[in-house]
């Protein structure tokens, strides 16, 4: 009997899936937490983006807008930016044009939490004087 329980032949395949299943859990949960780095970078700039257009001295607000909107949909697809929002605001005592974006963070490759992720952007307002 004793023989029997210090035989440890078989191991090796058992410890291999327990070690690769763990590892490429590890790899995956990297990549998706990349991936969510990625998409909010993207939303950010293209709020910035949204903002600087929505504050020259000859656009509109809405114009400012729908660039964030086009700015989204190019670079990660149009499920992302769910309500882009543009509102005039004060920073600093001067003028400036506020973009918030509320976007899906992504949890599970493409799939997540929608309107999960909020960002904003602002920028002075231009005009002619």
């Amino acid at each position: 009997m004793r023989r029997l329980l210090d035989d440890e032949r078989g191991s090796a395949p058992v410890e291999f899936v327990l070690v690769g299943t763990l590892l490429t859990m590890l790899t995956l949960g990297v990549l998706q937490f990349g991936f969510a780095v990625y998409v909010r970078n993207v939303v950010h700039d293209a709020a910035v983006e949204g903002a600087y257009h929505a504050a020259l001295a000859d656009t509109t607000p809405a114009q400012g807008a729908e660039r964030t909107r086009a700015v989204i949909e190019r670079t990660v697809g149009s499920g992302y930016g769910v309500d882009v929002r543009v509102d005039e605001d004060g920073v600093l005592g001067y003028p400036a044009v506020r973009v918030t974006v509320a976007a899906t963070l992504p949890l599970a490759g493409l799939l997540g939490v929608p309107r999960g992720l909020e960002v904003q952007a602002h920028a002075p307002i231009e005009s002619f004087d």
